[in-house]
């Protein structure tokens, strides 16, 4: 049952941001505010963000600039005239992978705040380690090679936690503080991350991992539902892991995404006038917050085309390997969240677009790319499906998927008798043919590495190919007609292609519906069910392009198998 006087709070705290959106019952928003880093933060010599280590790889962002943002937000908020006494439930996104140190004083200073001061005031030195490791990250080289051999290799510790070690994640960057900083990490009462440091804030005491987030670490057995034992020894240094296990809070992880982990924490209802039974739902990460800004059904995807490429789909299958991410769904038991990252995306786009002659009109730069690849056929082939196709890979920098360096292959492949033969610029009409080539190649290796997941429609008058259900395109790349067009026809989807346009929020938007959710939600009722039946379409969705077209579908479906024998040729070098 809706309520008309209730708002619901999502913040999205990001490494150069912290954004506030406030919703009401029906997910309609009210109130948006957002905290720039670079700009509004005040005695912190950052730069996007964060600060940096060049010569140790390390990305960090200082803790006491994120409690500024908190308190300047929630003012922010006051000046836009928001009522803080209707709020009955809070959520919220962290980036993931990044891990917070409390001491011991900390956690007592948190849980007896004074209403009079700021929380920079109170909580600056309430950590062991100042700072937050950011997911830029790249120091633990070392320990990431330890944690892949640790089960035996990179495919077992994907089985177990659902990723391959990264450099980024939580679990090799707390052997390698604990390594660095052996007395930091003795005076470390409890480790967060950024998702649960956020509902922490609020709560007033340490809050439990969210159950998607905590599969970003390298730690969660994901299968089993519970610390992986061997891994934690890994990082412990010792077999008794029973300390690390406290500085986790490793007893309590939520199953329910939608918890209610206690009302809000007195300073708020003192200093901002908050009900003091506002609820504090968990915080998760920002991808998986991401899958939350509308009701995704399973086999529905998001493809996010910024300056990186990232896939998000809801799946009932896991089926975890080295080249992606799989995750706890955060509010429905039984799903998972599958991810894929690319380093290449609108910058690879970008630099084929730079190479072609200028647009005639300044303002429409995409306009040259855009013909051109509209009026390409798909492949570069004829009419004739077995005829030679070109297949190419173009990563300006260095790629993770596949995980190769830097540089543009262009092969012709014959899909009749399965042969490559690696071509050079002059053999392809260059650059004109890198256009559609390169738009296809990154929607191939989305199909290739999603194409165990998905399934043929229930309905079995459809005769129809395992494809997604939909496709939802978000980010600068969404925008362009010519680019979801061959999304459709690579990628198929029962339904079509659409843009999901919830500006640059879905991150704190996700988080407000499941605040939503975790207060209003009748026993038993899904997320999808209840935000299903309040979220209006037709104000954020728009089908801009066919999805399944027979024929090209299938001419698709032997290009895959092109880019893997591709992929494979690169990789040995």
């Amino acid at each position: 049952m809706t309520d008309a006087s209730a708002l619901y709070l999502g913040f999205d705290l990001s490494t150069q941001q912290l954004k506030g959106l406030a919703v009401n019952s029906n997910l309609k928003a009210e109130h948006e505010v957002k905290f720039e880093f670079d700009a509004d933060a005040k005695g912190f010599d950052i730069k996007k963000g964060v600060l940096t280590n060049e010569a140790e790889n390390e990305v960090f962002a200082p803790l006491a600039m994120w409690l500024q943002a908190i308190d300047h937000m929630l003012k922010r908020f006051q000046d836009d005239g928001i009522d803080f006494s209707r709020v009955r439930g809070i959520s919220g996104a962290g980036m993931q992978h990044g891990s917070v140190y409390w001491s011991e004083k900390g956690e007592r200073a948190l849980e007896s705040l004074d209403s009079s001061r700021s929380l920079e005031e109170q909580l600056g030195d309430a950590f062991s380690y100042p700072y937050s490791p950011n997911w830029q990250d790249a120091s633990t080289q070392e320990q990431c090679v330890a944690f892949d051999k640790y089960l035996g290799d990179e495919t077992q510790l994907a089985q177990a936690t659902g990723s391959k070690a990264h450099h980024r994640f939580t679990g090799p960057q707390i052997l390698r503080f604990r390594t660095k900083y052996p007395r930091k990490y003795e005076k470390t009462s409890r480790i967060c991350l950024v998702s649960s440091f956020l509902a922490s804030i609020f709560l007033g005491r340490i809050a439990p991992f969210d159950i998607s987030d905590v599969c970003g670490m390298n730690l969660w057995d994901i299968k089993t539902g519970t610390w992986d034992e061997q891994l934690l020894s890994l990082t412990a240094g010792s077999s008794d892991t029973s300390n690390l296990k406290r500085k986790l809070g490793a007893a309590n992880v939520p199953e329910d995404g939608g918890a209610c982990l206690g009302n809000i924490s007195p300073y708020f209802v003192q200093r901002y006038g908050f009900d003091r039974l506002c609820t504090i739902a968990p915080s998760t990460g920002d991808n998986p917050s991401t899958l939350l800004a509308l009701p995704l059904r399973p086999l529905d995807a998001i493809v996010s085309l910024g300056t990186s490429t990232t896939f998000l789909m809801s799946t009932p299958h896991y089926k975890p390997s080295p080249a992606v991410h799989f995750m706890n769904h955060p509010t429905t038991s039984g799903l998972y969240m599958f991810m894929l990252c690319y380093k290449n995306g609108g910058l690879a786009r970008e630099q084929v677009r730079d190479s072609l002659s200028p647009s005639a009109d300044p303002s429409e730069p995409w306009q040259t790319f855009n013909q051109v690849a509209s009026s390409t056929p798909p492949l570069g082939q004829p009419s004739d499906p077995s005829s030679p196709m070109r297949i190419g890979l173009f990563f300006p920098r260095p790629e993770i998927v596949p995980n190769v360096r830097a540089g543009t292959w262009r092969f012709i492949y014959k899909p009749r008798t399965n042969d490559l033969m690696r071509v050079n610029e002059r053999t392809w009409n260059c650059p004109e043919d890198d256009v559609r080539a390169i738009i296809e190649s990154q929607f191939l290796s989305l199909r290739l590495r999603s194409r165990d997941l998905v399934e043929s429609p229930t309905d079995p008058n459809a005769h129809l190919p395992p494809q997604p259900r939909r496709i939802y395109l978000v980010g600068g790349g969404s925008r362009n007609a010519a680019i979801a067009k061959i999304a459709g026809e690579v990628l198929g989807s029962v339904e079509g292609v659409y843009r999901l346009d919830v500006g640059e929020n879905a991150c704190a938007l996700g988080a407000a519906y499941k605040a939503v959710w975790s207060v209003e939600r009748e026993p038993g009722q899904s997320f999808e069910e209840l935000i299903g039946g309040r979220w209006k379409e037709d104000e954020f969705v728009e089908k801009i392009a066919e999805g399944y077209q027979q024929g090209i579908f299938e001419r698709y479906g032997a290009a895959v198998e092109g880019l893997d024998l591709i992929e494979k040729e690169v990789l040995k070098g």
